[in-house]
């Protein structure tokens, strides 16, 4: 049986690959400051430690396959774009990076997954709503919009550079603004779907969204994201790929897709706020090549099924756990309710109640 180790796990897209890892056959050791939010962590070992220290790093190679780097100081554009975060997002980020490809050397572990982001590619592409999709041959001359894009940059050279010197097996994908249940959505942290979720959710008629609302992103559910890792992963392809989808929409028009899911009435009031940059869409033909694959799931899908998770988080007081390894059976209990046996079964799929309850055969 192999064994991984996943740098980040508990946060929203390094728990769902630690529960994907669990369905492909591995043992999977977690690493992070947190524990998931809102589940438990399928990981067979799970450490809570700070992976800028060294001696953390170590206990968590030692006796591992497979490295899979999510961990990172990040958020949404309220964190990452008013520049009173940048040395903590540099500083924290490298360091976390750093000590793993040293670690992973003097451990003899070789195959490694590093999670860039496409926040890395230049500005000047981007500078402009109808902008041409993002080709991964498009990262240079290096030129990103927020030190959180230029420490993706420097660490994935990072990565290729310790392949080339010391025989690392490396993936990297530039992840593409990754989407849906469980991942946060309050706090300062959140990223523009589940932050548009909430305002729609809490909203007494209106909702503010920043800039024009001509500024276009392209949106991945999880699922598909977590499927790509691992494709990369078994594939021999060792440059970077762009891990996004192609279904470009502007924020208005995005806000107006939450809202319709919703039902509710609910007008949208443009404000000045932090942006980013003007358009980002995802260029899939390289992975297309190199994988055969690539994300279909039409965004409002998607949106769907996180809009509804965030609904009945926020109005139901909802906490979902996830009880098998196979990630097929979700139970969901109140938080405000102390009796272990208050939960109910609802679909992995649609998190709509299958009207069993705990404790009922369920073959």
């Amino acid at each position: 049986m192999k064994k991984a180790l996943v740098c980040g796990a508990g946060g929203f897209i390094g728990s769902h690959l630690v529960s994907r890892l669990k369905r492909d056959g591995y043992w999977v050791r977690g690493v992070d400051l947190v524990y998931p939010e809102f589940s438990k962590s399928q990981a067979d070992e799970f450490i809570k430690g700070d992976l800028r220290n060294i001696s953390v790093v170590d206990i968590c190679v030692d006796g591992v396959d497979e490295v899979y780097q999510l961990a990172a100081d990040m958020g949404g554009a309220d964190f990452i774009f008013t520049g009173e975060n940048d040395a903590d997002i540099m500083h924290n980020s490298a360091m976390i990076n750093l000590n793993i490809v040293d670690s992973m050397k003097r451990h003899k572990v070789k195959k490694v997954f590093y999670s860039s982001s496409a926040c890395m590619y230049p500005q000047e592409h981007q500078l402009k709503i109808d902008v041409p999709a993002l080709t991964e041959d498009m990262a240079y001359p290096g030129n990103p919009d927020s030190e959180y894009g230029w420490e993706k940059l420097f660490s994935e050279r990072l990565y290729l550079a310790y392949g080339k010197n010391y025989g690392f097996d490396v993936r990297i994908a530039r992840f593409h603004n990754i989407f849906g249940p469980e991942g946060t959505y309050v706090g300062g942290r959140e990223k523009a779907p589940a932050a548009l979720c909430r305002k729609v959710i809490e909203s007494d008629g209106e909702i503010k969204v920043y800039g024009d609302g001509k500024q276009t992103r392209s949106f991945l559910y999880i699922d598909e994201c977590v499927d790509g890792v691992r494709r990369l992963m078994e594939s021999d392809c060792t440059e970077p790929l762009n891990i996004g989808s192609d279904e470009v929409i502007s924020i208005n028009d995005f806000a107006k897709m939450i809202i319709k899911i919703s039902g509710k009435k609910v007008k949208i009031v443009n404000i000045e706020g932090p942006l980013g940059v003007r358009g980002r869409n995802s260029d899939n033909t390289l992975i297309k090549e190199k994988l055969g694959w690539s994300p279909t799931q039409k965004l409002e899908v998607g949106m769907t099924k996180t809009y509804k998770w965030i609904n009945e988080m926020i109005n139901h007081k909802i906490k979902y756990i996830y009880e098998s390894p196979d990630g097929k059976t979700i139970y969901r209990r109140r938080f405000d309710s102390n009796d272990p046996l208050d939960k109910e079964q609802v679909d992995p799929k649609t998190y709509e109640p299958t009207g069993k309850k705990f404790g009922d055969d369920w073959k």
